[in-house]
């Protein structure tokens, strides 16, 4: 048991876990036998945030409402939830949120620029990734949870601003003087077993392999490192949760210990714990990775091409201004003589922030179809909200200038690597481009074009190839 007199207010304790329904009895029906270690490893980390006395208790749940570009905390006061859609009616739970910690919370990340807040998905009934951690902590308990819950989901925005938004949980604990603990709830890989129910693929087990050598040493920094595209191929589900945790022990040392894994079922189950240590400043890993970034962007900027240049500035100067960048000199002969569709894609930490492009040339010129598309990339994207003035200096772009198009009578005249594709049916136009990261076949490419399109597996197409010159 932590001793709260011998800790200073804040975070006394995190773990990481996952939240299979079947772990719990009522549900697996003797199941769940085959989870043992896990199961063992679950009541240990209970009984660790138990034994901290906790006043609060934050969950960072995959399945809370989920944004784009926010987190959700759960408002209100109370919330209540049960397993009856898992075929346990009976086992329930009542808990009572800390309105007060969420509260400063959303004033700090607000201070802070972090995009979170209660505002939109008003839902109180609790999720299974947030129950089945609670099942075991009110077991640990005696069948009573005694303190109060902050439940906060997961949004589509960076690792790095996850990460920077458990700083702001571990500074807001601080703040008001509160004992708290933290759950990251999160099953691993899905795709570890051809058996299973989601399938195989290599990066499932690799996925499993490398986070719980990063949890087990508590290297936090190594969460960075997983790309997007590598993450989505292995299926995981708790990343971002994990993520989140870590940035609670910013700057402090940690006591990692790593209490089981199991993935008998072809997904993988982890529980690790967390106990903070003393100040550590070379643990301040966030500050590292942007200091790093800082460094390679500067690098970057050195090596862009002049059209690379132009979309940067175009975008720096309507975003900063809400005016258009005048033409700059030093550019090459075609950008002036020469009209062409253009592509300009924007990338913040490695994520895709924006891409606007048009297959043929509206404007007078290149270098105006790349002014014009830059502006619409950073602040017309449906997928995206507008790019904000503080996250100019994180952008890198490139710029693909379309060749003219033909059409094709089959998709054996498709190369992903060299050709984009445009697929028709009537007015309905899809376009991707070629040499795009994760698209590694023919057919994919054609089925997300026609995706973009809004047309039909099974309708009629059209196909158009083109090549392009990208430029970085």
């Amino acid at each position: 048991m932590l001793k709260k007199e011998a800790v200073s207010m804040g975070i006394l304790a995190a773990v990481m876990v996952p939240h299979p329904p079947l772990i719990v009895p009522e549900i697996g029906r003797g199941e769940e036998e085959k989870i043992k270690d896990t199961i063992r490893g679950f009541a240990k980390a209970s009984e660790l945030i138990a034994g901290s006395e906790p006043e609060t208790v934050v969950i960072i749940s995959p399945h809370s409402a989920f944004y784009s570009d926010c987190f959700h905390i759960s408002p209100g006061n109370s919330a209540s939830g049960d397993l009856a859609k898992f075929g346990a009616h009976r086992v329930t739970f009542d808990v009572r949120y800390d309105s007060e910690f969420v509260f400063e919370l959303e004033k700090r990340a607000q201070r802070e620029k972090i995009k979170a807040g209660t505002m939109g998905e008003r839902e109180k009934s609790l999720d299974h990734a947030t129950t089945v951690p609670l099942y075991f902590l009110k077991k640990a308990w005696g069948g009573v949870i005694p303190c109060r819950i902050v439940r906060i989901g997961l949004s589509g925005l960076s690792l790095e601003e996850h990460y920077r938004f458990g700083i702001v949980i571990k500074k807001t604990a601080e703040e008001l003087g509160k004992a708290v603990c933290v759950i990251a709830s999160g099953d691993l890989s899905h795709v570890l077993k051809r058996e299973g129910p989601y399938g195989y693929r290599q990066e499932g087990p690799e996925y499993d392999k490398r986070i719980m050598d990063v949890m087990s040493r508590a290297a936090f920094g190594e969460l960075f490192e997983f790309t997007d595209l590598f993450c989505e191929r292995a299926a995981e589900c708790g990343h971002r949760s994990f993520t989140i945790m870590a940035g609670c022990f910013d700057g402090l040392s940690v006591k990692a210990e790593m209490l089981s894994y199991e993935g008998p079922f072809g997904v993988g189950y982890g529980v690790c714990t967390f106990i903070p240590g003393a100040p550590d400043p070379a643990r301040k890993f966030l500050s590292a990775k942007e200091a790093e970034s800082d460094i390679s962007a500067e690098a970057v900027k050195v090596q862009e091409s002049p059209y690379v240049r132009l979309a940067r500035a175009a975008v720096e100067k309507y975003v900063s201004s809400g005016k258009i960048v005048s033409i700059p000199d030093g550019l090459p002969d075609e950008a002036l003589s020469r009209r062409a569709g253009a592509f300009v894609s924007l990338k913040k930490f490695g994520q895709l922030r924006g891409c606007i492009g048009t297959i043929s040339p509206a404007e007078a010129t290149i270098a105006e179809e790349i002014i014009h598309n830059a502006i619409s990339a950073s602040t017309r994207d449906p997928r995206f909200p507008p790019v904000s003035p503080s996250e100019l200096k994180d952008l890198v772009y490139s710029v693909d200038i379309l060749g003219d198009t033909e059409y094709i009578d089959s998709p054996d005249d498709l190369d992903v690597e060299k050709y984009g594709v445009i697929v028709s049916n009537g007015y309905r136009r899809g376009l991707l481009l070629p040499n795009l990261e994760g698209i590694e076949s023919v057919d994919e490419q054609i089925s997300i074009a026609m995706q973009k399109a809004g047309i039909r597996k099974g309708e009629r197409i059209r196909l158009q190839r083109f090549e392009v010159v990208r430029y970085h």
